[in-house]
């Protein structure tokens, strides 16, 4: 076995995306957007949104196509986005699939079955709403998908926040 000083996956400096390396310089807050309910419960980590104000309040996400969560919001269906705090980089990590989670990614956290979908207890804010528009072309390699905001509950911790790599 060798072990090497240098990360075994990463791109050689001329082949790196200068826009993944934009984006990983862009400090953004980390949300586990949830929708289902029991064995149907489908989560993933975001940090493409933008919270845009008005009546009602609409949350732009950009999703990878072939994921879980985008598979399953559709117009109407109802959502939450829940936006990590303190602490929960490690959940973060493993609703983005880069974790295990044995018994489901679920199990970590302590969740509960809202009226939108699962809420994470801890979180810094839980946004409920419902799918208005799923985007009809993709934009990059994401899928723009837009909720329209039913109710906000904010809590008095700071968001976790992703740049470069790491959260804070």
């Amino acid at each position: 076995m060798t072990i090497h000083d240098e990360h075994p996956f990463l791109p050689p400096e001329g082949e790196r995306s200068v826009v993944r390396r934009l984006r990983g310089r862009w400090p953004a807050g980390v949300a586990v957007v949830t929708t289902g309910t029991g064995r149907s419960r489908v989560g993933l980590t975001v940090s493409s949104l933008v919270v845009v104000d008005g009546d009602p309040g609409v949350v732009l996400m950009m999703l990878d196509p072939l994921s879980d969560l985008a598979e399953a919001l559709s117009t109407g269906v109802p959502c939450v986005v829940n936006v990590l705090g303190p602490g929960q980089g490690e959940l973060a990590e493993v609703f983005a699939g880069q974790a295990p989670a044995p018994g489901g990614r679920f199990t970590v956290g302590r969740w509960t079955d809202g009226t939108h979908g699962p809420e994470l207890a801890g979180a810094s804010a839980v946004a409920r709403g419902h799918v208005s528009q799923v985007a009809d072309h993709e934009t990059g390699w994401s899928v723009r998908h837009e909720v329209e905001l039913a109710s906000v509950d904010l809590a008095e911790v700071a968001p976790l926040r992703h740049e470069r790599g790491t959260y804070r």
